[in-house]
């Protein structure tokens, strides 16, 4: 079997779930695939990441000489790939077209791209070229699923809400699940930790959150912890960008710490030292961070939305998202009684442990095979 696949997340300098997904399953369907050809398709912006490829897989290089190039070479990819007579072209970003010769599988990520276009750009910044880019992505990936012979998506939860929204054939869409990348454990050098705490002024206690998963829950809920373990412990938010201001207003009430933009391994320490990981996102279609925290030791307390509870399993105490008591009441189980957390840390390991990228390309190169053999979809979802 020939398996084209574009991994142009890989020549663009990205970061981010998408970027870490091809970066992570792509190696390991390498691995797995050894009786199969692979080609990778990339293009010219930024230098490749993968190296030292083995003979059987091949990286295509499309040009990239400007902003226009990313739309061009949309189509040019599917010429290219006819050339080479794939015989499955894999597109791992939303949307992709391949061949009229090969099968075509996409993988959704989610179904934000699917939803009325008016939906999509209220929840979106309203300027000319954010709303350019979501009417583009929104087009590419509707038609994309039209001609798509088989969709991977990333949680049971994923895969019925894209089948909500395009009526596409549920027997068609496969869910296989995220893991935690290679670089996660728990530090339990002192020294290391040491010198984070003292680089973000870190208190003695602290609950980790993202401050762009609806902070403003944790926050209504600080007031009903015990005076005492108010007293102790702090919030310490961090977030890729700015916040909503309500993140600030707590920093300056001396409730909350807000780190921007961590380094990978310092927030790896902050997972490791946090009392509890608090998690409540309005939603999500898999939600990496509750692994990446079960992976390094944390107590996680996190949403009932989307694909939470899925990925979560019985390894974290669960809430509504917007029920400030609930988790004011699970902070307080977990913060007061060593114990509980004790068993929620070890519950998370062994969630963790269940989830790996060797099980998820295994799973994705026997859709592969399915589709291109015209076989009947087997069952493919993670039994976790």
């Amino acid at each position: 079997m020939r398996i084209g696949i574009d991994v142009r997340y890989l020549s663009h300098g990205l970061v981010g779930g998408v970027h870490t997904y091809v970066a992570h399953f792509v190696p390991a369907l390498i691995a797995a695939a050894a009786e199969h050809e692979i080609i990778l398709y990339a293009d010219t912006k930024r230098p490749f990441e993968l190296a030292d490829l083995p003979e059987r897989v091949k990286l295509r290089l499309l040009p990239y000489r400007g902003p226009h190039s990313s739309v061009l070479n949309d189509l040019l990819m599917r010429r290219a790939m006819a050339a080479d007579r794939i015989d499955v072209g894999h597109f791992p970003a939303n949307y992709g077209f391949a061949p009229r010769q090969a099968r075509s599988v996409i993988t959704l990520h989610d179904a934000i791209n699917l939803m009325p276009l008016t939906e999509i750009i209220r929840g979106h910044g309203k300027d000319l070229r954010t709303v350019a880019m979501m009417s583009y992505l929104h087009l590419m990936s509707t038609a994309a699923l039209r001609r798509a012979d088989l969709v991977v998506t990333v949680s049971a939860h994923a895969a019925r809400e894209i089948a909500r929204y395009s009526g596409y054939d549920p027997a068609r869409i496969v869910a296989v699940h995220h893991a935690p990348t290679p670089d996660l454990r728990r530090i339990t050098d002192p020294a290391t930790l040491d010198a984070v705490r003292a680089r973000y002024q870190l208190p003695a206690r602290f609950v980790l959150a993202d401050g762009l998963k609806n902070p403003a829950v944790l926050i209504r809920a600080w007031p009903h912890l015990p005076e005492t373990m108010r007293r102790d412990t702090r919030l310490v938010f961090f977030a890729r960008r700015e916040p909503l201001p309500i993140v600030r207003e707590a920093e300056a009430a001396g409730i909350a710490l807000l780190l921007i933009n961590p380094p990978r391994q310092d927030l790896v320490a902050l997972y490791s030292m946090a009392d509890a990981f608090a998690f409540p996102s309005w939603i999500e279609g898999f939600g990496i961070p509750i692994l990446e925290a079960m992976t390094c030791g944390a107590a996680v307390i996190a949403s009932d939305r989307g694909s939470i509870p899925e990925v979560a399993g019985t390894a974290a105490l669960i809430a509504d998202a917007e029920d400030e008591r609930a988790f004011a009441a699970h902070l307080t189980q977990v913060l007061g009684n060593s114990h509980t957390a004790a068993a929620l840390r070890e519950r998370g390991y062994a969630r963790a442990a269940q989830f790996s990228w060797q099980r998820t390309a295994q799973a994705i190169l026997t859709s592969y095979e399915c589709v291109v053999q015209d076989r009947r979809l087997q069952v493919l979802e993670s039994e976790l």
